[in-house]
């Protein structure tokens, strides 16, 4: 048995069961990144410029935008590198520490979307005492509260895995060093982090989602009892972006790693993990500049100023 300690370097297989792929996946990957990071700087910029939206909606959507650059930031240069350069080799210390920051990402987003699903719950059935609930402070706290939730929820998983011994192989079959495979070149008893993994699973989603599934059917409530169908209208679309975004995050997350079977076919899984890590982050600036006719204003009002 060779201890963890011993295991300095760890290679990362990437996609080689699609070997006449690599370049077009690496084309596709790079275009797909390139455009998540400059349509959320894009949001980021918008809403820091432009003091219209300096609200509490937009001060969550900044927040979302920047933690979908740090998610895609952590996995997908790696990924180009091995796609491009055949570079397969990570350290042990920065495969723990991509594990890290893509999960602190994941559990960040949930946290943050529950947030968010308060806010949007204040704002239709508590409208008059809105800015007066929702203030600064408040948003500072919550959306700190996430990034922490983030950070602490992700911290003893890391260094569980990190103590791990290591005694047959250290290749990793996946594009990263995502934790089930990781674990699985262990050869040590892994029952210890597998309740972690459905303790972390709890936390990261199943509690967001029974929060944000308690505001929805209060702000459901209040729009059905609006009696004008434009007031109904005009209260379902202060929310819709952020219910689309939702329903995009937990079913692309179902659908990708609670199938069965998700586990032990990896090879099966790997692209689609890849297409979920890369268009998540792109599709949610694309939903919210076409759903929200501020940030479209305010995307004028920034070009006319600066021009």
């Amino acid at each position: 048995m060779v201890n963890h300690t011993s295991v300095t370097e760890l290679l990362i297989l990437g996609f080689p069961e699609f070997p006449e792929l690599q370049f077009p996946l690496s084309t596709i990957f790079s275009l797909l990144y390139l455009m998540a990071v400059l349509g959320n700087l894009l949001i980021i910029c918008i809403i820091c410029a432009d003091r219209q939206l300096h609200i509490p909606m937009y001060f969550f959507l900044a927040n979302l935008s920047a933690l979908d650059i740090c998610s895609l930031t952590s996995i997908v240069p790696k990924m180009l590198t091995i796609l491009l350069a055949k570079n397969y080799n990570i350290s042990f210390v920065g495969c723990i520490l991509q594990m890290y920051c893509y999960m602190l990402c994941i559990a960040t987003e949930y946290a943050l979307l529950t947030a968010m699903a308060y806010d949007r719950y204040i704002a239709i059935c508590n409208p008059l005492r809105y800015f007066n609930i929702m203030n600064m402070r408040a948003c500072s706290v919550l959306a700190g509260a996430s990034w922490i939730v983030g950070l602490v929820e992700s911290l003893p998983h890391s260094i569980v895995v990190s103590q791990l011994p290591f005694c047959d192989s250290n290749v990793i079959n996946h594009f990263f060093c995502e934790v089930t495979a990781l674990v699985k070149l262990s050869c040590s008893d892994n029952s210890i982090i597998q309740a972690m993994n459905y303790i972390l699973g709890l936390f990261v989603l199943f509690i967001p989602f029974l929060l944000i599934f308690t505001s929805y059917i209060f702000i459901i409530s209040s729009i059905l009892r609006i009696h004008s169908s434009k007031g109904k209208s005009k209260a379902f679309s202060t929310c819709s972006s952020h219910l689309t975004v939702i329903l995009l995050a937990y079913g692309t997350m179902i659908g990708v790693y609670m199938n069965p079977g998700s586990v032990d076919s990896v090879d099966q899984n790997k692209l689609p993990i890849a297409m979920y890590i890369v268009t998540l982050p792109l599709l949610n600036p694309v939903i919210y500049s076409l759903r929200s006719r501020e940030l479209k204003v305010a995307l004028k009002r920034v070009i006319v100023k600066n021009h």
